[in-house]
């Protein structure tokens, strides 16, 4: 199985925040951060963890910038 890869633009100085967020979630996803001064990250979302992934996204949008990047 692989992982789903996602990839967005963020707020730059919620990059931290973000990957730590994830980080809780032990083997949920990885944060990757694939351009820094636009603040582009990917999200690796491990195999059947996508809805979950997906409700943290959309919780972190109501304070956070998270805009989705088609690739």
């Amino acid at each position: 199985m692989r992982s789903t890869q996602k990839v967005f633009q963020v707020d730059r100085k919620s990059v931290a925040y973000i990957k730590f967020i994830f980080e809780a979630y032990d083997g949920l996803a990885i944060i990757t951060t694939i351009d820094p001064v636009v603040a582009k990250i990917v999200i690796n979302i491990a195999p059947g963890s996508e809805s979950d992934a997906e409700l943290i996204i959309k919780d972190l949008r109501r304070d956070i910038l998270i805009r989705a990047i088609n690739e």
